[in-house]
């Protein structure tokens, strides 16, 4: 990737970047690049070293610290790659995250495919309790990750009876969409009728836009909403807006196939993020949420 010379500079940020490495660190040249409809985003570079840093306001510096410690649990877990945070922290009236810099490409079939065993094997890293040390966000929503013991609970009050009440809270004409999501959340106990759920580790937020990949076909994943939870969640999200291909499906089911009851709880998993989507962007995506909500209600009876 060409890094084009530009009239950036921001000392604290440099400072910063020194403390965590030890030594001086100088921004020579820095490009803009996509961060997402979130962040801003810049590759910088010195004489020895490229980091990727996202900017946004400075009320945002929890989302960003809440994101490195993310990085750093899946990176803990020694399956798939994700980019090393280096430093969060505030300059100018912005939030910054630095990362280290990864030379990203379009993913191969290859890269699918690692992939797919690659995250059925994260999978397997689990905790003792559903949730998370530290609340996060999804988007720019936050996420509450208070730990619970029973997964039915857990996703009932801390995913869709949050989105829930956001959406109550903040938009008008909601009601309909609201009384059938409580109607789902009084039933959600159905949904897992005979299926024991296990506390696994979570990217959290995995629609293609956060899946890469380094030459060599080494995937990488980023931008993640780190928890605890089922396992399914993950690969619901990775259906939702497509961007995986047949062969990282079949990767993961080598490793660690599915329960059948996924065809139903998938639409259940998407309908999270879908409201979230709600609540982000607008009622754009309302009707896709009602959707998701009349099949599954047909499914309780």
């Amino acid at each position: 990737m060409a890094i084009g010379r530009s009239g950036f500079a921001d000392p604290d940020l440099d400072a910063e970047i020194s403390r965590i490495l030890g030594r001086r660190f100088r921004t020579l040249a820095a490009s803009p690049v996509g961060g997402g409809c979130i962040n801003d985003a810049l590759v910088i570079e010195s004489d020895d070293a490229r980091y990727f840093v996202k900017f946004n306001d400075e009320s945002r510096l929890p989302m960003f610290e809440a994101e490195a410690d993310g990085l750093r649990e899946l990176a803990a877990s020694r399956t798939v790659r994700v980019p090393e945070p280096l430093c969060a922290g505030t300059t100018g009236g912005r939030a910054f995250l630095v990362l280290e810099y990864l030379d990203l490409g379009p993913a191969s079939a290859r890269a699918a495919r690692t992939l797919g065993g690659q995250l059925a094997h994260m999978h397997s890293v689990k905790r003792e309790y559903f949730g998370w040390g530290r609340d996060n966000t999804i988007g720019t929503t936050p996420q509450p990750n208070e730990p619970c013991d029973a997964w039915p609970e857990f996703f009932r009050r801390r995913r869709l009876g949050h989105q829930l009440a956001l959406l109550d809270a903040a938009q008008s004409g909601a009601g309909a969409l609201c009384s059938k999501g409580q109607r789902l959340c009084d039933g959600v106990d159905g949904f897992f009728s005979g299926y024991e759920v296990f506390p696994s580790l979570l990217h959290g937020d995995l629609w293609g836009g956060n899946f890469s990949a380094l030459a060599g076909d080494e995937p990488v994943i980023f931008d993640p909403a780190v928890y605890y939870g089922d396992r399914e969640t993950d690969i619901a999200m990775t259906e939702l807006f497509g961007g995986f291909s047949g062969e990282f499906y079949n990767a993961y089911s080598s490793v660690s196939p599915l329960d059948a009851g996924y065809r139903v709880r998938r639409d259940l998993y998407k309908l999270y993020h879908v409201l979230n989507h709600v609540n982000l962007f607008g009622a754009g995506y309302a009707g896709q949420a009602e959707q998701l909500m009349d099949a599954l209600l047909a499914e309780l009876g």
